[in-house]
């Protein structure tokens, strides 16, 4: 057996160690985290302070982070047509013994777009923020986010590895590329993003919409399996 078998052998071993850690309660936890229009109210606040702290330079951020989603989205799809490496739930060897949430996706995996999109924002949005509890805190966001992809069974660990390398070169990649265009088509105007940070109380708001996103999660799931909803 190669290198690269022994690897994926591993990889495959984690994958059912983590996904076999699964209810009810967490099957509909996951699905909310899963779900990019979850975080909706999360993504509308960051996207006011961007607009609230670079005032017409935000149309260059808000630009700027459509391109890095776009690219790290597109990159990873191409990845998944490139490599064409099963999703746990396809994979015939395994798919038996797979837990799935929801829908079992397309039939390539490698890599996530979802790890790749999440670390993608993460990288981008703290260069310019430049506050590490903003950090902190979109790091906890993407981590959730990529394993809701595992407990999901739609993507094994090493999917989720390979798409934050891609999203964090993409998230950095676009950052510098932004630099260069404010630097030589917008340094006469102000504020400059590379001088700019994010306020500690509005880092706090931040964290307190998502900490009441979380929260209503558990409440609203705690509601439905208590009086059988689901």
């Amino acid at each position: 057996m190669g290198f690269l078998d022994t690897i994926l052998n591993w990889d495959q071993e984690l994958f059912l160690y983590l996904n076999s850690f699964h209810n009810d309660f967490w099957d509909t936890i996951m699905l909310l985290v899963t779900r990019k229009e979850t975080w909706l109210p999360f993504f509308v606040v960051i996207l006011y302070y961007i607009v609230k702290n670079y005032r017409t330079k935000a149309i260059l951020i808000i630009i700027g982070l459509a391109l890095v989603v776009l690219a790290a989205d597109q990159l990873s799809g191409l990845m998944k047509i490139g490599f064409q490496r099963l999703r746990p739930v396809h994979d015939p060897a395994i798919g038996h013994l797979v837990h799935n949430v929801l829908r079992k996706g397309g039939m390539y995996g490698f890599v996530s777009s979802h790890a790749a999109n999440s670390v993608a924002i993460l990288v981008f949005t703290s260069l310019i923020f430049k506050r590490r509890s903003y950090s902190i805190l979109l790091f906890l966001w993407a981590a959730a986010f990529c394993y809701s992809r595992i407990y999901s069974g739609v993507h094994y660990p090493f999917d989720i590895l390979g798409g934050i390398l891609l999203g964090w070169g993409v998230g950095w990649a676009l950052f510098r590329l932004m630099m260069f265009v404010e630097n030589h088509f917008f340094y006469s105007k102000s504020p400059r993003i590379e001088k700019t940070a994010l306020h500690r109380e509005e880092s706090g708001i931040i964290w307190l919409v998502f900490v009441v996103l979380v929260v209503t999660f558990f409440i609203v799931t705690s509601l439905l399996h208590h009086f059988n909803y689901l």
